[in-house]
């Protein structure tokens, strides 16, 4: 019988609330730049958001490394634990995340008094539409939400277990 990770849920909500989060803080940051007509290199500001991709490791499961357990030499049942670190994701290569600017153009206003317009009196808005911005994050919240109920289930299997 081979035995895996017994925080693999633990480890996998874990995942899913990190990666949540930073979506929901990439979603504030465009909210909060919404009217921001210009940055640092003169351009306006243009709607971020997260690319999440699987890398494969040409494995059937890459989270599951079953020879990670070895028994120990004092009894024949006590098997040995990896040392367990701060950060289970440090050395995590499992998934390629990147912010990826968006390149769609922002609508163009016509400002002839506004200080960043061009010659013709345009003015080039942001490219972050506000409702788009509020569906993504509610979607995000309740991503979130259920990675801390498949987190919470997990550490409630895992407390039954140890009243057995």
């Amino acid at each position: 019988m081979r035995i895996g990770n017994n925080f693999i849920g633990f480890n996998i909500s874990a995942k899913g609330l990190r990666l949540q989060r930073k979506k929901m803080n990439l979603i504030a940051e465009n909210i909060a730049n919404a009217d921001t007509v210009r940055r640092e290199d003169g351009s306006p500001y243009k709607r971020q958001f997260l690319s999440i991709k699987q890398v494969d490791h040409g494995q059937a499961s890459p989270i599951i490394n079953h020879n990670r357990l070895k028994l120990a030499s004092s009894n024949k049942r006590h098997m040995q634990l990896p040392p367990m670190t701060n950060d289970p994701f440090a050395k995590d290569k499992s998934l390629k995340v990147d912010v990826i600017e968006d390149k769609k153009r922002g609508e163009v206003n016509f400002m002839p008094e506004h200080p960043d317009a061009n010659e013709d009196g345009y003015v080039e808005m942001s490219n972050v539409n506000i409702i788009t911005e509020m569906v993504e994050m509610i979607a995000a919240t309740r991503s979130y939400e259920a990675n801390l109920t498949a987190l919470n289930a997990s550490k409630q299997l895992a407390k039954d277990s140890l009243e057995i």
